[in-house]
């Protein structure tokens, strides 16, 4: 299977399926020198986790990760860190009744079609459990721009037609929808627990501030910095749509309004407005980065649905089993370690973009 790489200088790769032995990941290119334990990376991990309220899977995983390689005595070697959390609560029976049939919403058609079989026990590497390798990579890749003045913070925009109003970033972690404003939280919980007496799911808005990041990261041509976030998020699974800054809503305004002016204050080039989400042209301008991505309802539902199976016979199918009733929630901190990743991988980038930086580091 290709495809499971991300990144240029920081190359991540992700590994394992929903109900092998074990998940993870290995990273290459990480630099030397940075003080890591496994408890830096739990604590994203355990954001992830299943089990944590009504509205996830009771699916019972504690999600523990073991570092495996590059790291020695609490710091980073600067050889490939391989990271591993093993499945404990696989119930692969669950899948029997619909193992040769194509679920409405899932990636098994397309898999049949791509590779001649599937493994159709929770969707395998198309399954959500995919993301610890993601979520792993992140919480490394997090630390060292911490250590660079960079902070990236994801949050449940809204869920369903639900929105947040008023933002209080410390607000996210009081409520189990990670909503930054507890009366929208509450509304979604309403909703959500409509969704669940009627068998059925909800999508939502994620959305990630990213603080810190300096002018000048990312490449204007393909590998434009919105180019690869957007590319970061949209190969998360249930992601269907991705903006940066005002996104879609940039077409229904003016070049009067949408143009960020700029002012010199302190002796620093500023914005006073930030429509461009922080990138102009591909290129980080030194602003807050804002992204957010669109997640489709999760497509495992109770509800009888017509499908197809391998034989091409039309059939109905009711999906049983431990399902997220809405996967935005969990998808938060998956949001944030993808980001994570581009921006960490983009700013070592930026290193040798200019022979003064180069002379900088190498001068005697």
């Amino acid at each position: 299977m290709a495809g499971s790489t991300f990144g240029n200088i920081i190359k991540v790769t992700t590994w394992g399926e929903s109900h092998g032995k074990a998940l993870g990941v290995v990273i290459d290119g990480f630099p030397a020198g940075l003080r890591l334990c496994e408890g830096d990376i739990q604590l994203y991990l355990d954001r992830r986790k299943p089990g944590q309220s009504k509205f996830t899977t009771s699916r019972a995983e504690g999600d523990k990760v073991s570092i495996l390689s590059g790291v020695f005595e609490g710091v980073t070697t600067g050889t490939p860190i391989s990271l591993m959390v093993e499945n404990k609560d696989q119930h692969s029976k669950d899948y029997g009744n619909i193992a040769t049939a194509f679920r409405p919403g899932h990636a098994d058609y397309g898999y049949i079609e791509k590779y001649g079989l599937r493994d159709y026990r929770g969707g395998g590497r198309s399954s959500g459990r995919e993301t610890i390798g993601r979520v792993a990579a992140g919480a490394v890749c997090a630390k060292l721009l911490q250590e660079l003045g960079v902070t990236v913070c994801a949050y449940t925009k809204s869920i369903g037609d639900v929105k947040i109003y008023d933002f209080d970033l410390s607000e996210r972690d009081n409520n189990s929808l990670c909503m930054p404003d507890p009366t929208a939280a509450k509304k979604a919980e309403e909703y959500l627990e409509a969704c669940m007496l009627n068998n059925d799911s909800a999508g939502g808005v994620i959305e990630c501030l990213i603080s810190g990041v300096p002018a000048g990261i990312g490449d204007p041509v393909f590998d434009k910095l919105d180019a690869r976030l957007s590319q970061a998020l949209v190969s998360i699974g249930s992601v269907k749509g991705v903006e940066i800054g005002d996104g879609f809503a940039a077409s229904k305004t003016m070049g009067s309004i949408n143009n960020d002016k700029f002012r010199m204050e302190n002796g620093e080039v500023v914005k006073l407005s930030n429509h461009s989400g922080g990138i102009l042209g591909g290129i980080s301008d030194g602003d807050d980065i804002i992204v957010r991505c669109a997640i489709k309802p999760t497509p495992s539902i109770s509800q009888s649905q017509q499908t197809v199976n391998e034989n091409h016979e039309e059939i109905d199918i009711e999906i049983h089993g431990r399902h997220d009733p809405v996967i935005v929630p969990r998808a938060v901190v998956v949001v944030e370690a993808m980001c994570a990743i581009t921006i960490c991988d983009a700013m070592l980038g930026h290193m040798t973009d200019r022979v003064d930086y180069i002379k900088e580091f190498y001068k005697n």
